[in-house]
Parts: C-alpha cells; structure tokens; sequence
C-alpha cells in the first residue's frame, strides 16, 4: 500500500486559512469568533474571500467555496486550513477543485461531519492526509473546549510522530467490542452519510485493507439501518480490515411509543447490521457529534484493538 504524503504539521504563529466549503454558521458572527479562537491559540487566522457568503442552505455557490479551496491551497503563507463548519454542500465542489495543484501543495485541511465528501477526495485524488477533526463553529471555537478534544486535535497536527491512543483520557463508559480481533491498516471514512453518497462515483474512497472508522447524527434508526445496509449490499464490510464506530448522536429516534410497536434504537441497529461482519468491530469509541471529539487523520496507519476496545494511530499524520 503506498504511503500518502503528509502536510507539513502546524507551529504557533503559523497563518491558518478559515473556509465554509459546505454550509453558513447559523449566526454570522462565528466568523469573527473563529479568527479570534485561533488567534488565542497563537495562530494567525486568514478568512477566504467568500467564507461569509450565504446562498440558501449554502455558504455561497459552488464556485465561490471552490475558489476559496483552492485559494488557500495555493497560497504559500497559508499552512493550514480549518474548515468553519459542515452541514451540507462539499460534494458539490468536488468536480471544480483542481486535484493537481493540491496535490502539489499538501498541507492541513481539518473538519468532519459533511468535510468527509473532502477528506476522501483528498486521500484518492490528491494522496494526501486530511484532518478529521472538530470545526471553528463549534468546539475550536469554544473557551470551554474539553481539554481531551483540544489536545487530541493539536497533538495531532502539531507532533511530527503517531498520536496514539484515541481513548488516552477518556473516561466516558461508551466503548463496546462487538467483534474481538485485531486490525492493521490505513484509516478511511467519516460522516456515514456521505460515506454512502460517494459510493459509486469518482469520489468514492478505497476500503480494500483499511479501517472503515464511521459516525453519524441525527439519523432515524430506520434511516440508520438504510445507510449500513447499503454498505453492507456494496460490499464494504467485505473489503476492510476492521470497523471503527463513534457516537452516533441523537439517533434514537422517537422514544414515545404509543402504539406499542417495538423500537430499535441507534445502537440496536449497529449491533444487528453488524453482527454478519467477519472482522473486528468496536462500537462507541470517542469521536463524532460529541464534546469528547477525538482527531483522526484520514489515510494514516492505524491499529484497532477490539481485545482491549480502542483504536491507535500509528503513524504520524503530519511531517
């Protein structure tokens, strides 16, 4: 498996890029509170030309969050990009990114949720690492950021050698092996949504010996169901060496139950529609749409350990 090259890793003082490739913030001061975040971190915030553009459910057209990719890719005081949020929109862009000078131009581009439609274009077309990480409209930008979220970010982004553990300081009872077994390989997914939406097209990221790592929110247990299904039905979880399961927030659904009809939640349908898969599986590890947010660099070598219930990164993300 040939390695991905690596962005070159973040020192204090450094300017870091803020875009909105996907959707607006819903309050158009977290612009101004995203550069001040990172200026109190010791960085020099650069906002895209059009981060505070707003088209509909958009941040702006396709062409104007484009542009603004491939600015900061292409501009040589730029050493990092942050994303300012998800929701929804990066899979719109993908065919107008120039994949070339990217990949001529590596360097840090963190978010998750709807950032996953990048971090797997970034992996397949550009060779590159990308940061699965927490976003500036939220836990960057929050003086309250745990410091297990706030740590697991830099130590990745900031430390030339493997980040280790996820689940070095987490102290929350979630995590569970469904399968027991051990696994080797790079690290792919994010969002299970847009997992399932590149299935299919020039986007779509290779599963073949690497760790599927997935979380979601918000989702119905039905619709839950849906997306692992269709994993299932492509052959996904035929393909990789191991499965990595977050936090699935708020996908319990409706806890009401007036007509006595029996109700799965979120995790009844991931231990059921996982139960058929022959490698090793752990459910509730810390990342997703939680506080506890740990960072996960896309395509880098990584351990599951479904003995002990955690995953370790093995290689270092950044050079």
């Amino acid at each position: 498996m040939k390695t991905l090259q690596k962005p070159e890793r973040l020192n204090f003082g450094d300017t870091i890029g803020i875009i909105a490739p996907a959707s607006a913030p819903p309050d158009p001061k977290a612009v101004d509170r995203a550069a001040e975040a990172l200026e109190r971190f010791g960085f020099k915030p650069k906002l895209a030309k059009n981060v505070r553009a707003r088209l509909g459910f958009l941040a702006g057209t396709d062409r104007e969050r484009a542009t603004d990719v491939m600015q900061m890719f292409s501009d040589k005081k730029v050493k990092g990009i942050i994303c300012l949020r998800g929701g929804y929109g990066c899979s719109r862009i993908l065919e107008r990114l120039d994949y070339e000078i990217i990949r001529r131009n590596p360097k840090i581009l963190s978010g998750y949720s709807d950032i996953t439609a990048l971090h797997n274009v970034l992996s397949t077309k550009a060779k590159m690492i990308s940061i699965h990480a927490p976003m500036l409209n939220g836990a960057l930008a929050d003086p309250k950021v745990p410091e297990f979220t706030k740590q697991s970010f830099f130590r990745t982004v900031m430390e030339a050698k493997p980040a280790g553990s996820i689940c070095a300081g987490y102290s929350d009872k979630t995590v569970q092996i469904l399968r027991r077994g051990e696994a080797e390989g790079s690290l792919v997914g994010g969002n299970l949504a847009l997992i399932c939406a590149s299935l299919g097209t020039p986007y779509a990221p290779s599963f073949k010996g690497k760790i599927l790592f997935f979380e979601d929110i918000g989702e119905e247990p039905y619709r839950l169901d849906r997306l692992l299904t269709q994993l299932l039905n492509a052959g996904v979880f035929d393909q990789v060496a191991g499965v990595a399961v977050g936090i699935n927030a708020n996908c319990n659904g409706d806890s009401a139950n007036p007509t006595g009809e029996f109700r799965q939640t979120g995790a009844d349908v991931v231990k059921e529609r996982l139960s058929t898969v022959r490698v090793p599986v752990v459910v509730g590890l810390p990342f997703g749409h939680v506080d506890l947010n740990a960072t996960l660099p896309v395509g880098a070598r990584a351990r599951l350990d479904a003995k002990r219930g955690d995953l370790i990164i093995t290689e270092a993300a950044v050079k």
